[in-house]
């Protein structure tokens, strides 16, 4: 379990470990207050992070392991960072970077996710495939906290998340600037049939409940990954990696 500093307001401060997370932490150019290595590990990628915030003169601090093990649990790598907290985004800056971008809008919609490691996957799958953001509800969702940084592997330093009140008002919005909404689920349309090279969200649910019936009816379609084998779903990261994927291939295609 991801450590959280209780002397700090919530979301005022979050620990990032991993060597990876770190790593795109200060790639970011987000603030980060201090950094805590293992007592004695200077060499490979700790080298490297203790140089740059060095030559950011951000303050690098060695200690015991079982101090580390308390800050973050067991899975360091011997490394972590307290950062300013993530700054959320707004839809209208995601709209923003994909104009700047000179792309069509490419968006993510978690409606409900509340397992931040399935978020964390989630956000390394919207980096990868080149999403401009990713949309997230104000409630009944986790939120950006250690865990999900860590999970995502410094990706949730280069995808804007944007927290909206209502995903259903949001999906109404995004429609009316011309962007095609389509919920992940069983039952629809192969996704290799959809013509995805278009400007488009694609909305993906909780673990347990998939994406809600009226997110469902307020999205233009349904897309679906065909299933071979006995089990007949995938967790959502996995589905999204699959989507996500194919979509930035349709869209990479034309140019």
């Amino acid at each position: 379990m991801a450590y959280e500093d209780k002397t700090k307001k919530p979301g005022e401060e979050s620990v990032v470990y991993g060597r990876n997370a770190v790593s795109e932490l200060l790639k970011s150019g987000r603030d980060v207050d201090k950094i805590f290595v293992h007592k004695g590990e200077r060499e490979g990628s700790i080298s490297v992070i203790v140089a740059e915030a060095i030559r950011r003169k951000i303050p690098v601090t060695e200690v015991e392991k079982q101090k580390l093990d308390r800050m973050c649990g067991g899975n360091h790598q011997g490394v972590c960072a307290f950062a300013a907290a993530v700054e959320y985004s707004t839809v209208e800056r995601i709209l923003r970077i994909a104009e700047e971008k000179n792309e069509k809008p490419f968006i993510c919609i978690a409606d409900g996710v509340e397992d931040p490691h399935n978020l964390g996957a989630l956000l390394r799958c919207c980096e990868c495939a080149g999403v401009h953001g990713l949309i997230i509800p104000k409630r009944h969702s986790v939120t950006v906290n250690s865990t999900v940084e860590k999970a995502s592997a410094g990706a949730v330093s280069h995808v804007p998340v944007a927290k909206v009140p209502n995903v259903a008002a949001c999906i109404d919005e995004l429609k009316k600037l011309g962007v095609w909404c389509y919920a992940a689920e069983a039952g629809g349309r192969s996704v290799y049939e959809t013509d995805l090279d278009r400007a488009a969200a694609f909305v993906f649910g909780s673990e347990g409940r998939g994406v809600s019936r009226l997110v469902k009816e307020k999205c233009d379609g349904i897309v679906s990954i065909p299933m071979f084998g006995v089990i007949n779903s995938l967790n959502v990261s996995c589905a999204a990696s699959v989507v996500l994927s194919y979509a930035a291939n349709s869209r990479h295609r034309s140019v």
